[in-house]
């Protein structure tokens, strides 16, 4: 077979090993600072990870060492008989007969030909044989390569002892490979029982002998704290060697410190201009983050059609976040023409990843009818998916679906479940419908305490339906002891966000001088704002204020007109008072307001 037939499929090979290898590298150390589910999720930036994650880090990256070794080009020959030239075979003897003659860098290559198969058919038992000759040499090399060997169990029985035997041998020598490798034992304490100092100590070695990855750990340990006192300036210190040898995940994580001050001062610029750096390295949490920073307009100029291109550069390479985002471009129509079906596509791809928010979306999406067939089922399945993973909006529209019977059986019961648990999580609507199911006695035991208690943590938040209804029960002395200044001070507050109810019961507490001195004035003040927004109670309350005078002059027109749109809207009373009115107006002011009001 010509060599030269093989070129490509050798370049591939190689290529694929580099970018798989890289690849494992980054999401590794992503595990480090980044929790999947959570984009803090409300403003969209990374979040830290745990200690969990970080045990993921280091045993994942115990397989990246192993295939980060230099590899050569592969050949599909069997052995030295196989060789495809005159000149690899003779390469092949020269370097034979060294290690036979225990050269120790004759030993080491020949070792890293039969582990890779490079020029040979690849004889893990070889490798460990000629690693193992140039390692009692003390090559330090063969000695970092033979304690892979053993940590794999490739050619030898798997000997963790034996691995970081040969391993602290070659670091003690001053490989930073090995010494990464005790970094990374240490940090782990799967094989060495835990000491982040030690960790430390070798990952330090490493990392000033440039080694990337040991700066990214040094970095990661101290914006943690893992075994050490936080630093922050230290980790900036880590992350800049890295990210100043080109390094996207260290790049993008300097970008992280400068955008939140973390060791440095805040600098948005600076920000920018690592987190740019790692992004146009196909980088997809920085693309992501550079998609959300012109989305919000923070650290940068708000620009929607930048945010989507992005967030479309990310999503297009399976970024979960991104892929949300998108739908939520297209859902809104920010930076893209708004489409519903575009939407539901980057809703669905996150979502069918476990991306809860996206979950919670596409939910919405079948609920809504919005760029599908309305389907309740289907909004409750997206729904329930994003609820067991603890969303909060999930979980309250859950409790929706099961009050209303849509997509599900009526069960009260199963909507107080899952308003609990929304509520729980400090969901001011959650807690709001928790109270009238307690109010109720809907899927509950009727419990007037608990309701005041979860409308009072509700309305805390300023959610106008609960101060309405606390309003309520001060005035109607229900779960807790009258009091109309309260009842007032609560009205106030849901009045003044648009509640008409509120409105218009703040109205009746000013007309009636109750909780405040009687003005009629502010009383026609609030039920006109109420009546505004077409609320019958107080279009006959506006109503009845022009009929008697009220704070007005009397104006039996305007009493007429008012007295009309609430009896369309079937208030019997408004009814009884407008026709009551027609006996003491002429036929003429009638005609005139009916004129008015077809216009």
């Amino acid at each position: 077979m010509n060599i030269l037939s093989l070129a490509p499929a050798v370049f591939l090979t190689f290529f694929f090993m580099f970018v798989f290898s890289r690849v494992l590298f980054l999401v590794v150390l992503r595990l480090r600072k980044q929790d999947p589910t959570g984009r803090n999720s409300a403003n969209g930036m990374i979040t830290r990870g745990s200690a969990s994650a970080d045990a993921k880090h280091v045993y994942i990256i115990l397989i990246i060492l192993a295939l980060l070794r230099p590899v050569d080009t592969l050949s599909e020959s069997p052995g030295p008989a196989g060789l495809k030239d005159s000149t690899e075979a003779q390469q092949f003897q020269s370097t034979h007969e060294k290690a036979k003659s225990c050269d120790a860098d004759a030993q080491y290559e020949l070792g890293r030909r039969y582990s890779v198969g490079r020029g040979v058919s690849r004889d893990d038992e070889a490798a460990v044989k000629w690693y193992a000759g140039a390692a009692e040499q003390g090559h330090a090399a063969a000695q970092c390569a033979l304690g892979e060997m053993y940590y794999y169990g490739r050619g030898i029985g798997q000997d963790d002892d034996a691995a970081v035997k040969w391993f602290r041998m070659a670091a003690e020598q001053g490989l930073a490979e090995a010494q990464l490798w005790l970094g990374v034992m240490y940090d782990d304490g799967r094989v060495l029982t835990q000491d982040y100092s030690e960790a430390i100590k070798w990952y330090k070695m490493a990392a000033q002998q440039g080694n990337i990855y040991a700066q990214l750990s040094l970095g990661g340990i101290y914006a943690e704290g893992y075994g050490v006192a936080q630093d922050y300036q230290e980790a900036v210190k880590w992350y800049q060697m890295a990210a100043d040898q080109g390094d996207a995940e260290a790049q993008y994580n300097l970008g992280d410190m400068y955008a939140n001050g973390y060791g440095v001062l805040p600098d948005d610029k600076a920000a920018l201009h690592w987190i740019l750096k790692a992004a146009e390295q196909g980088y997809t949490d920085a693309q992501f983050r550079l998609g959300w920073i012109y989305a919000s307009g923070t650290g940068a100029k708000q620009d929607y059609q930048e945010a989507v291109r992005w967030y479309a550069m990310a999503a297009a390479q399976g970024n979960g976040f991104a892929q949300n985002s998108l739908g939520l471009m297209y859902a809104n129509g920010d930076g893209v023409s708004q489409d519903y079906g575009q939407a539901v596509k980057w809703f669905r791809m996150a979502a069918d990843q476990g991306d809860a928010d996206a979950q919670v979306w596409l939910g919405k999406m079948y609920d809504d009818g919005r760029g599908v067939t309305r389907d309740y089922k289907e909004a409750t399945k997206w729904y329930t998916l994003a609820a067991a993973q603890g969303n909060v909006d999930a979980q309250y529209n859950l409790g929706v679906m099961y009050a209303n019977g849509s997509g599900v059986a009526q069960d009260d019961k199963e909507a107080f479940r899952w308003y609990t648990m929304a509520a729980l999580q400090e969901d001011a609507e959650a807690q709001y419908s928790l109270g009238m199911m307690y109010a109720g006695g809907q899927g509950v035991s009727k419990d007037d305490e608990a309701a005041f208690h979860w409308f009072s943590r509700s309305a805390a938040q300023g959610y106008d339906q609960a101060q309405f209804q606390l309003g309520l029960m001060y005035v109607k002395e229900t779960g807790v002891t009258q009091d109309y200044q309260e009842a007032v001070r609560w009205y106030t507050m849901a009045a003044d966000q648009g509640n008409v109810y509120a409105q218009n019961s703040l109205g009746l507490m000013y007309a009636d001088g109750d909780g405040v001195l009687r003005d009629y004035g502010q009383a026609l003040k609030w039920f006109r704002m109420a009546a505004d927004q077409g609320d019958a109670d107080a279009q006959y309350n506006l109503g009845m204020m022009y009929a008697e005078g009220h704070g007005v002059p009397r104006d039996h027109e305007q009493a007429y007109e008012w007295l009309s749109l609430a009896a369309q809207q079937g208030d019997e009373r408004a009814l009884k008072f407008r026709d009551e009115l027609k006996t003491i107006m002429n036929p003429g002011q009638i005609d005139i307001i009916r004129r008015n009001n077809m216009e």
